[in-house]
């Protein structure tokens, strides 16, 4: 799987999938028939939350594609905690109610979805890794009932540690906060270890500290602090996702640097992140839905990957760790908050 360059604002040889949403055609916009006699599509929504910017984002895509939820489309909607149980209920609810297409947030999510159906349509956003996680045949042809987006979970870990080494030169013990089953058995193994491989080659000291849930975060919190961390990462999961104003407070308390997947941490007080815009691609997801309606089969919808990766950064946090970016570092920065 290509791997995104570091700092840049492309990523070149990336499956665009069925294209950006900036270009949506305005006749896709038009073709929804409003008030006629036809059969309304029916979408099931499945996610841990319903108060996700992420939802948020798909709702807006919906709507510029002229779906108005009552009018000429009905959204079920499910939320349920991230447990594989509940979620595998309320897949197995939707399926049950025999929906067009079920949208499915995070890797987890659509593993229950799934298990739940064979046949609905399946439109799973920001993924992790779906060919390892056992989601897709392959990016370019998904091959089954499921298609959607991914996030590129595993490739990035290790350039995140390249940004620390650019930051602080000198850094050397650095916890690595992850949730040790985020998602399949294979994609944690590979991100674990990339990042084990980039610690060693940087020279790093680099410490797993795990929570499985919310629960678990103050004593992750306590071990970060009482190994004498220098730094941290947080691996990808949308539990730690969830929990990125706590884990951005607990940052800013212990006066700890840390580098983040998402620019939602950043925006919360982080210092940086690098990684895919998820807004982007679950906005994104609102298309593939929108093809599936009219029509298009899940499996031959290639799987989107992002068409950049952003580096943003945040100064007033840095000035208040006592640290400096080089124009340099400056300059390869997509985004800067002041």
């Amino acid at each position: 799987m290509p791997r995104p360059s570091f700092g840049g604002r492309q990523c070149g040889g990336f499956i665009k999938g069925i294209g950006a949403v900036a270009s949506w055609p305005l006749a896709a916009r038009a073709q929804h028939p409003t008030g006629s006699a036809l059969k309304m599509p029916r979408v099931g929504i499945l996610a841990p939350s319903g108060s996700s910017s992420n939802l948020e984002a798909f709702d807006r895509g919906m709507q510029a594609l002229g779906y108005i939820d009552g009018q000429n489309i009905t959204i079920e909607r499910r939320y349920g905690d991230p447990k594989g149980e509940r979620l595998r209920e309320l897949a197995s609810e939707l399926a049950k109610l025999k929906v067009d297409v079920i949208g499915a947030w995070s890797t987890t999510v659509a593993l229950a979805a799934q298990q739940a159906t064979s046949t609905i349509p399946i439109v799973a956003a920001v993924m992790a890794d779906p060919v390892n996680d056992g989601l897709v045949a392959s990016l370019a042809r998904p091959g089954g009932n499921i298609t959607g987006t991914t996030f590129l979970g595993p490739e990035l870990v290790a350039k995140r540690l390249q940004l620390f080494r650019e930051v602080i030169p000198r850094l050397s013990r650095v916890a690595a906060l992850w949730h040790p089953h985020a998602y399949g058995e294979r994609t944690m193994a590979s991100m674990s270890k990339d990042a084990e491989a980039s610690a060693q080659k940087l020279g790093m000291q680099l410490q797993f500290v795990p929570a499985a849930n919310p629960d678990e975060l103050a004593s992750a919190f306590s071990t970060i602090a009482e190994q004498r961390s220098e730094a941290f990462i947080v691996l990808p999961s949308p539990m730690l996702f969830n929990q990125h104003k706590r884990i951005v407070a607990f940052a800013a308390s212990n006066r700890l640097p840390a580098v983040y997947q998402a620019r939602e941490f950043v925006d919360a007080g982080g210092l940086m992140s690098y990684g895919a815009n998820l807004a982007e691609l679950s906005r994104s997801a609102a298309l593939f839905v929108d093809k599936i309606l009219k029509g298009a089969k899940p499996s031959e919808l290639p799987v989107e990957q992002p068409s950049r990766i952003e580096l943003v950064i945040n100064l007033k946090t840095a000035k208040d760790l006592g640290l400096t970016f080089t124009r340099e570092f400056l300059l390869i920065a997509d985004e800067v908050v002041e």
